[in-house]
């Protein structure tokens, strides 16, 4: 079987390379591990997007997204003018449908496994799954599996070291909460509406609000979760990152961004047997966080967790080392390129499970990422999209965001419509 472009992962950067190809006409193969596009949007439970900048570019697949979430009603515009506020259950329908738009070919429950090279060429791939494994010719590939999933089978080159992690998450969804009770009381406890905001939108209370152990700030929870600390509901490394906001079509629910996993030693990613006890800590702190929410916050009396995602919140793990390589030096010098993928101005954002060793800190110009940085330089016909672009640890930390890779997918399949 011959396709013009194969595509490992069907996550965000994944998803929108598919369909800029597809609807561009090429032959396209999108190659999904899990039984559902999306990746960490919707299995992660990743919602909302992040904001970026205004002068975003590539935001053509951005925009009929939303545009189809919102003919269900499963996104809104929240009041900062972010309307990446999505439901990650209707986001799985509405990926399929784009992939059917589109033409592209959707294999799920499907990995690449074997590749044939051809000095610097990928000739063939292996595609297993639990029922076949066929044998697959493209002309391009490109890599959006996050992990670098595929490029290591090619024995290609990285730029990720040991010491550069990011904490990883669990998250998960409450269900059956007062949310017009809640957003009184929050309202009232937090007067800080750089942390804390409530808006109607329709007939639905949308909010948002966090916590975080870090000194730097002063956060009006902080009090409510040191008393549940000392009073045995939660354990202190609970409290490291708390961050929730509530979901379109689910007018009774809202979506945690935590909890951040701590453990003894560090979570490796790219380790089974740290990632599986990752995920066993995660879902632990999760009761713990369920039961302490029910207990001490208003409108949570009759809550129950109704999700928890099926994947860790991955911020980083392997990067490509592609013909460029982007660099914090880049960002914060608004470094200009002849063929920039995307446009942001997001922070640079490291996740730390150590008090005040997180960073968020903003640029104040905006900065550009070039294609060269999504061009193997290992195999001429091979492309990286998402998370494992080839960055540095701190250029990669501000460009991994959902709107960034839907950018960087939609300006890849760009430049290979031109090839």
């Amino acid at each position: 079987m011959f396709y013009d472009v194969v595509i490992a992962g069907g996550g965000a950067a994944g998803c929108a390379a598919a369909f800029n190809l597809g609807i561009n006409g090429k032959k396209v193969l999108l190659v999904e591990k899990n039984n559902y596009l999306g990746g960490l949007m919707t299995g992660g439970l990743v919602t909302p997007f992040m904001k970026s900048s205004e002068n975003q570019i590539n935001t053509e697949f951005t925009k009929i997204f939303l545009s189809e979430m919102k003919k269900n009603g499963a996104s809104i515009t929240y009041l900062d003018g972010n309307d990446g506020w999505f439901n990650p259950e209707y986001a799985k329908i509405v990926l399929d449908k784009l992939m059917s738009i589109s033409n592209v070919e959707v294999r799920f429950d499907t990995v690449i496994t074997a590749a044939l090279l051809d000095n610097s060429v990928i000739s063939e791939i292996t595609i297993s799954s639990k029922m076949l494994s066929e044998h697959i010719k493209s002309r391009y590939f490109i890599d959006a599996t996050g992990n670098c999933d595929f490029s290591k089978i090619l024995n290609c080159n990285f730029l990720n070291k040991n010491d550069e992690i990011q904490a990883t998450n669990l998250r998960f969804i409450m269900s059956n909460i007062d949310i017009d009770k809640f957003a009184e009381w929050i309202l009232d406890i937090d007067t800080d509406r750089n942390v804390t905001t409530v808006c109607k939108i329709g007939n639905e209370t949308h909010l948002s609000t966090a916590c975080t152990w870090d000194t730097k700030k002063n956060w009006a929870l902080t009090p409510l979760f040191e008393l549940g600390v000392k009073e045995g509901i939660l354990k202190n490394e609970d409290r490291n990152y708390f961050q929730v906001f509530t979901i379109p079509k689910m007018p009774n629910s809202i979506a945690f961004n935590c909890p951040r996993v701590c453990s003894k030693n560090v979570i490796d990613p790219l380790n089974n047997r740290s990632y599986s006890l990752a995920l066993r800590l995660g879902r632990e702190s999760i009761l713990r966080l369920s039961e302490f929410c029910k207990s001490y916050f208003k409108g949570f009396e009759n809550a129950y967790i109704s999700s928890i995602a099926d994947m860790l919140g991955v911020r980083v793990s392997r990067r490509l080392k592609g013909r460029y390589i982007f660099t914090i030096e880049d960002i914060k010098s608004g470094k200009k390129f002849d063929n920039p993928v995307l446009i942001s101005n997001y922070p640079v954002d490291v996740h730390s499970t150590k008090n005040n060793k997180s960073i968020l800190e903003k640029v104040n110009i905006e900065y550009q990422m070039p294609i060269e940085a999504m061009i193997s330089a290992d195999y001429d016909n091979l492309f990286v999209a998402g998370r494992c672009v080839s960055a540095d640890f701190y250029a990669q930390s501000a460009i991994r965001i959902i709107p960034s890779c839907f950018s960087m997918g939609e300006g890849l399949a760009k430049y290979i419509l031109e090839l």
